[in-house]
């Protein structure tokens, strides 16, 4: 695909990156793999595919696209979406086996969520690695002899995709809120637009002047059920509808248009689109566990009498929580702050030595968290 194309497609998928787009499942080379060739696995989100391919040009590879309905790898893996017999099925019936003299796979790490190591190679002889967070590091990822550096390892909320996540949220509702203003409300148009494009990109290029104030452990109001975390955020969204309405009253100032009429309409729209994002502003961003999620309120917790240090914790975690001796087999999570509560590190350790604790000293054991996948409220019920 040529540089025109690719930023076409990236553009176009961007702006539906809140929905499901799934691409055809299979084996694709990529240069010219001889039997020796790493094979590369992800999901058949669309988006993550494209930029995958990109990132292998150059390479000589296999790629590996499983069934993920259509769901990008963090969000499947974690929703029962891409599980073990997604890449089971994948490694089986592709013919990967006969154009390969090896038995190893590269993973995504972020499906470490959903996708047990030990189980794939139990059921296929297939070893899985878990390659790189971002698909841009795969050739430094390669050439380093399949060794991930610490910063490979990390999530990452940059201003490229703080700008990509605005887009996700501006667009959908920008194209709904055109179509009922052409209708209804001709003459508004642009300032409706202007309205809904301008509120997510304030709210997410703007998000390292709030992001610690952010607080996922916030407890829910009584009898508001999951919808209470427009509370969580206190006084974040508010202090957004401040800094954005105090922009539209000075336009309002500057073109003669201020009044009460004015204020009164506009601050409104602006309060209720801004409540809106804030509903699971937490969620759309790779730092924190959404705030709709019941597990955000989970610790991970160490059982240091049954580690024996293999590691796989520390390779998988998002948010470089761990740290692992290697010479005395013994790990520890120093940066437990950070966690975002994916259970990846529970979902891989082989010795069940994490598992989830809530504040009440209730424990979620491995065997749960592996089998029980999150809905889209945030539940264990999804089984796999």
């Amino acid at each position: 695909m040529n540089a025109l194309s690719y930023a076409f497609f990236n553009a176009i998928e961007t702006c539906f990156r809140g929905f499901p787009v799934p691409c055809r499942t299979g084996l694709f080379p990529v240069g010219s793999p001889d039997r020796r060739a790493p094979v590369f696995l992800t999901g058949n989100y669309h988006l993550t595919v494209l930029r995958v391919k990109r990132a292998l040009e150059g390479m000589n590879c296999y790629l590996l696209v499983a069934n993920s309905k259509g769901y990008n790898v963090w969000c499947g893996a974690a929703g029962g979406h891409f599980t073990n017999h997604s890449v089971i099925s994948a490694l089986t019936t592709s013919g990967v086996q006969d154009r390969v003299d090896h038995r190893r796979v590269v993973l995504p790490q972020l499906a470490a969520t959903g996708v047990e190591g030990r189980e794939i190679k139990k059921r296929t002889g297939w070893t899985v690695l878990w390659g790189p967070v971002y698909a841009k590091d795969i050739p430094p990822y390669a050439a380093n002899a399949f060794l991930k550096t610490r910063e490979m390892r990390k999530v990452r909320f940059p201003a490229a995709h703080r700008l990509e996540m605005a887009v996700m949220w501006a667009f959908p509702f920008s194209i709904i809120a055109s179509l009922l203003t052409l209708l209804i409300w001709p003459a508004f148009l642009l300032p409706v637009n202007l309205l809904l494009w301008g509120v997510p990109l304030l709210t997410f290029l703007s998000f390292p002047l709030y992001s610690r104030l952010l607080n996922p452990q916030a407890k829910r109001v009584e009898n508001f059920s999951s919808y209470t975390i427009i509370f969580d955020f206190g006084k974040i969204p508010l202090i957004l509808w401040v800094v954005f309405f105090a922009g539209l009253l000075a336009l309002g100032v500057l073109t003669d248009q201020a009044s009460w009429e004015f204020v009164l309409r506009w601050g409104f729209a602006s309060l209720i689109v801004i409540l809106i994002i804030s509903i699971d502003l937490m969620g759309s961003t790779p730092l924190y566990k959404s705030g709709l999620h019941e597990d955000r309120i989970l610790k991970v917790q160490l059982d240091v009498g049954k580690c024996e240090g293999a590691g796989f914790c520390e390779q998988v975690c998002p948010r470089d929580c761990y740290e692992v001796d290697y010479v005395h087999h013994t790990a520890r999570i120093p940066r437990a702050d950070l966690c975002v509560q994916c259970g990846a590190c529970i979902v891989q350790c082989p010795f069940d030595a994490l598992q989830f604790v809530s504040p009440g000293g209730e424990i979620l054991s491995p065997e749960t968290v592996r089998k029980y996948k999150l809905n889209m409220i945030g539940k264990r019920l999804v089984s796999v």
